[in-house]
């Protein structure tokens, strides 16, 4: 069993202490802010034993050295992190499992954000480490991987289970709602969330984590495929899924 302790950082950015309870193993997701990380985990009481990098983004692996120094720390994660930000203990690749102490996790394809970017699925615990590749109500911009990719990367995201929990790297709900409210105009699951993250907000609660089912019944970016999408921005009913998307996701980048 994994116990897993969110708390924001930087701007917008989540940052992930996660325990493995059967060992006391400990593995930060991601390192937006090394000093802010560093400090949570005193206060928890907990040793970062291991880092674990989705993508190279220095708000996701800016903090990997200090934390290695401070405590001895070992680094994983993809390539691009290991020729563009640090050096990695461990390069990992699509297809492979991690562990921390008796939990496992498997490391999924999500590229589209950045080329190598992964994830870490834990099936038992149900429950899966996103980067930027999904967002509550969005996906992360396509920095460097084509709209083909980025599609194929959410579909195996979405092939998870329904109750999978879901955590991605910010804070960006609020803002993804807005837009999501001018394509889905008469989808009644999407109206009612936007309330909720709407009240939510205004008490300055976290809208993440999410899950898949919530993601599925509620986010264009992953419905992009359906009729009645296409036919609101504009796609024709024969075209590839990946072009519906592509057509979503420009959208939002001029939203």
């Amino acid at each position: 069993m994994l116990i897993i302790h969110m708390f924001p950082c930087l701007s917008d950015n989540y940052a992930f202490l996660v325990r493995d309870s059967a060992t006391g193993k400990v593995a930060c997701i991601d390192t937006p802010d090394a000093t802010a990380i560093l400090a949570e985990a005193q206060k928890l009481g907990w040793h970062i034993d291991e880092i674990w990098n989705t993508h190279w983004h220095p708000d996701h692996a800016g903090g990997n050295q200090a934390i290695e120094k401070a405590l001895g720390t070992v680094s994983l994660g993809p390539e691009e992190v290991h020729t563009r930000i640090s050096p990695l203990a461990r390069v990992v690749r699509p297809g492979e499992t991690v562990t921390l102490g008796e939990s496992s996790a498997e490391v999924l394809d999500v590229g589209g954000h950045t080329l190598g970017h992964i994830a870490f699925y834990f099936a038992d615990d149900e429950v899966a480490f996103v980067g930027d590749a999904l967002f509550a109500l969005g996906c992360g911009r396509l920095f460097e991987g084509t709209a083909e990719q980025a599609w194929n990367s959410l579909s195996r995201l979405m092939a998870l289970p329904d109750a999978t929990t879901i955590y991605c790297a910010h804070e960006y709900t609020a803002a993804n709602a807005r837009f999501c409210a001018t394509i889905e105009t008469e989808n009644a699951a999407l109206t009612s969330r936007i309330q909720e993250i709407t009240r939510l907000r205004a008490d300055n609660v976290p809208t993440v984590p999410t899950n898949i089912g919530l993601e599925r019944s509620t986010n264009p970016f992953v419905r992009a495929d359906l009729p009645s999408i296409r036919a609101a921005i504009g796609v024709a009913a024969d075209a590839a899924p990946y072009e519906a998307f592509a057509r979503v996701r420009q959208m939002k980048d001029q939203f």
